[in-house]
């Protein structure tokens, strides 16, 4: 049996450390989970993180954004954020059965934490690599499966090529790619700008403010860890833009926007295109930033991209916390 003990002295104490832990690197940290993440979309709100240590060893981690609503409190994810949850530090462990439980009580001992802060409501998505909710069902928590959509090795581009439905995505590119330009200097301001617009003409209203957009794809092109691809026609007419954010192993796609008046079917693929071109040789797989949405999932199956599930974990307290609940889904 792992014995704990709460190195917390303070949120900032929490923080500094997990800061440390992230730059150090010793495993692979989700981009969503990164320190740096969580302070870009998090900078106007606040946000914490759950620390497991034993001997003076780091073995699990549980960053989440949390906010108040007429002095209820409430975790949700961050914009932008596909998914936060718990993060295992293994280490030499041996053995299935091994592995489960330590994931039991490290889950158990980062839960304590979370829950300290007493949330009307938690819900939050699991990253893709954590399969194991048993221990978050032993604590009162409910569990629902969503999806995303992977090219799960953009290594071999003939390959990723050739997964591409013929009709509705191989064609479209090998029409407009000889027409059009895809660039990547597109300032964060500009995109920021150019995504407002969009939405704003579509009579949806943009979710994201200019200032957040620009600081998150600021932050991710200074680290190198984001990239903006914008197409253009002969003339040098901006068609299309999409903002991409990756960490050492997965990039996904976060934002995109269109020319309401220029756009083509076509444009999507073609830029889609020329962003996996540039990704290859720097990260392994391309995340879709898949959606539950019929006709969306339809668009990024057809690309060749797989289905990859993954938690939404929920619990609510009391009917403040089912109010909340109720609001998320809207």
């Amino acid at each position: 049996m792992l014995s704990f003990y709460n190195s917390r002295r303070s949120i900032i104490d929490n923080k500094k450390l997990y800061r440390e832990f992230c730059e150090q690197r010793q495993i692979y940290v989700p981009l969503f989970q990164q320190y740096w993440w969580m302070e870009a979309v998090c900078y106007d709100k606040q946000w914490d993180v759950a620390l497991a240590y034993s001997g003076g060893t780091l073995l699990g981690a549980m960053p989440y954004h949390y906010g108040r609503k007429m002095g209820i409190t409430y975790i949700i994810e961050p914009q932008l954020t596909q998914f936060s949850g718990p993060l295992y530090c293994y280490g030499e462990l041996s053995g299935y059965s091994h592995r489960l439980e330590f994931e039991k009580n490290v889950a158990r001992e980062l839960l304590r934490q979370v829950e300290s802060v007493n949330p009307a409501l938690f819900l939050q998505n699991f990253s893709p690599q954590v399969t194991n909710w048993l221990p978050f069902f032993w604590a009162g928590y409910r569990q629902s499966t969503r999806y995303t959509y992977r090219i799960d090795d953009i290594g071999d581009l003939d390959w990723v090529f050739a997964s591409f439905d013929v009709e509705k995505r191989q064609k479209k590119i090998h029409k407009y790619e000889k027409s059009t330009m895809v660039r990547f200097d597109m300032r964060p301001e500009d995109f920021a700008r150019f995504h407002c617009k969009y939405w704003n003409e579509k009579g949806k209203g943009d979710l994201l403010s200019e200032d957040f957009i620009k600081r998150v794809c600021s932050n991710a092109l200074e680290r190198g860890q984001g990239v903006i691809a914008s197409l253009h026609d002969a003339e040098n007419r901006l068609l299309s833009a999409r903002f991409v954010a990756f960490d050492d192993r997965c990039a996904y796609s976060l934002m995109s926007a269109h020319d309401l008046s220029l756009h083509r079917s076509g444009h999507s693929e073609t830029l889609l295109w020329g962003l996996l071109k540039y990704l290859n040789g720097k990260v392994h797989s391309f995340d879709f930033e898949g959606s539950m949405d019929e006709g969306i999932e339809y668009f990024y199956r057809s690309f060749g991209a797989k289905q990859i599930p993954f938690f939404e974990i929920s619990k609510t307290r009391g009917l403040s916390g089912l109010f909340l609940r109720l609001k998320q889904k809207r």
